[in-house]
């Protein structure tokens, strides 16, 4: 699997200090405070249900009294990638900096569950903790303060934690990172607790969009990916926690949710719903301060007609379709352990555009996947051609442990897979720049999120979602990072637009 923002280079996340709580009685008393503080970073690696995660570690350490801060700490914590090659060197290199004036470190992550006491032992600059560790964080980091070695878990397969049948599935017994329930707070009744209270989940960074996790997981069995294994069985989160925590980031100036799981498609098959995201999505669009909705990650082969219905017909809700094909050749997919194929996925986008010609598609797709002939990457080129999608993902096949793919027969030399990827790349940014080129003349509505300078601001489209497509320069005048804006695209560069805000019939400008 590959999921959104995996082709994004990691960075660290922008940490906000939390004010120190101290009396004003006694000035012993707030020095004392001062010399008993205990202070911890946060690092975040990888993907968006990464970045929910660490929002849910920072929550539990700001309830215990840790103070968050930016740059040297008692404590850094980095929440490492494990998805690909290049994403672990990039969490192996970030915790050796680290660690290299001799500072704490914790690894935590999908690296750190998935190697456990194996990535202990490689790297003993870093103590390394499990999802299961996540509930009780604070003990974990007072351990290390205090100078006591944590002892690593051994890896080990998540999806058997929980029962086959996912109707039967309970998560009560089994830490799902991001999955903090309101019964998880003490004392904590109905709906009676401010949403904070209930769910220690604390923003790291600002700016009027937020990513919301709606589940965790994954049973497919895709032979190339090792996502399950880590991350566990599906566990969908109750629709009215959901609701809820939009609630409470619209509450926090989010004037727009991306709803992140390793699939959403199968939102709600473990609550007894197939149609669970159907209409979870209605609910969330009427969300008071929310203007959009945005969901992540849908598998072709599950999208089904009222999903899409729901995707080009709810206002609030963008016809954004971020889909999980891979590649397009039936054979290759088979052998990958899963379903489609070059007609299929072209009647799927046809259907789409038919109810919004403006909807936006995106996708990845794996290169070189063992035994793919040249006959399976031309039928990927043709597909590609065709597709028109507004931003393309193109990664070279690489053996990860653990996967059934590693014993395949007919492994693509390097060098193939390396051309190959170099031939995509070039076509998948023609196609891209192409399909931007046909925006222009067209209305977009765009979320304004940074202001530049000479009357310019910096937003996305409906069709463009953070961090892995493509943005909007707008030119307007006397706008504000949250403002949604009507505007006319009036050029492309590459997968990119610039768009001048249209003046609204009585004169004023913006949807504000």
């Amino acid at each position: 699997m590959v999921p959104p923002g995996a082709e994004s280079r990691a960075r660290p996340d922008r940490i906000r200090r939390a004010a120190y709580p101290h009396t004003t009685s006694k000035l012993s008393h707030t020095l004392e405070a001062m010399s008993s503080r205990r202070t911890v970073s946060l690092v975040t690696l990888g993907c968006a249900r990464n970045e929910v995660d660490s929002e849910e570690l920072a929550g539990r350490l700001s309830e215990g009294g840790w103070e968050l801060v930016d740059g040297d700490a008692d404590v850094t914590v980095v929440n490492t990638c494990g998805f690909i090659d290049a994403a672990k060197q990039d969490s192996i290199q970030t915790i050796l900096d680290a660690a290299e004036n001799g500072g704490r470190v914790v690894a935590a992550g999908c690296m750190a569950e998935r190697y456990g006491s194996e990535l202990a032992e490689a790297l003993p600059e870093a103590q390394v903790i499990g999802f299961d560790d996540y509930a009780t964080i604070t003990d974990r980091l007072d351990d290390v303060v205090a100078g006591r070695t944590l002892v690593p878990h051994d890896p080990r397969d998540r999806r058997t934690l929980l029962p086959i049948s996912p109707v039967d599935r309970d998560a009560a017994d089994v830490h799902v990172p991001g999955h903090a329930s309101f019964a998880d707070a003490e004392g904590a009744e109905g709906t009676e607790l401010p949403y904070r209270a209930a769910v220690p989940r604390r923003r790291l960074s600002g700016g009027p969009v937020a990513n919301l996790k709606i589940a965790s997981g994954c049973d497919r069995r895709c032979t190339f990916c090792a996502i399950p294994a880590f991350r566990g069985a599906y566990i969908s989160r109750h629709p009215d926690e959901i609701v809820r925590e939009a609630e409470w980031l619209a509450s926090e100036g989010v004037r727009e949710v991306f709803l992140v799981s390793e699939n959403s498609t199968s939102f709600g098959k473990d609550l007894g719903d197939l149609r669970a995201l159907e209409k979870l999505l209605p609910r969330l669009a009427a969300v008071e301060g929310l203007d959009r909705v945005r969901v992540s990650y849908l598998q072709p082969a599950e999208v089904r007609p009222g999903l899409v219905d729901v995707l080009t017909s709810t206002p609030g809700v963008v016809p954004y379709f971020d889909l999980s094909f891979q590649h397009a050749s039936g054979t290759l997919l088979r052998r990958m352990r899963r379903f489609g194929d070059r007609e299929r996925f072209l009647e799927l986008l046809r259907t789409v555009r038919e109810r919004a010609p403006e909807a936006g598609a995106r996708s990845n797709f794996i290169v070189g996947f063992p035994g793919e002939t040249e006959e399976e990457f031309e039928d990927l080129v043709a597909f590609l051609s065709e597709a028109r999608l507004d931003a393309i993902g193109v990664f070279g096949y690489s053996d990860e442990d653990g996967t059934e793919a590693v014993g395949h027969q007919g492994k693509v030399p390097a060098e193939v897979i390396e051309e190959r990827v170099e031939r995509l790349n070039r076509l998948s940014e023609e196609l891209m720049a192409q399909r931007a080129e046909e925006r222009i003349g067209s209305q977009v509505t765009v979320l304004v999120e940074s202001v530049l300078e000479d009357g310019a601001y910096e937003g996305r489209a409906d069709h463009q979602a953070p961090e892995v497509d493509g943005s909007t320069i707008l030119y307007g005048e006397g706008l504000a990072v949250g403002d949604l804006v009507r505007a006319t695209v009036i050029q492309a560069a590459g997968a990119d637009l610039v768009a001048e805000q249209d003046e609204a019939p009585d004169g004023e400008t913006g949807d504000r």
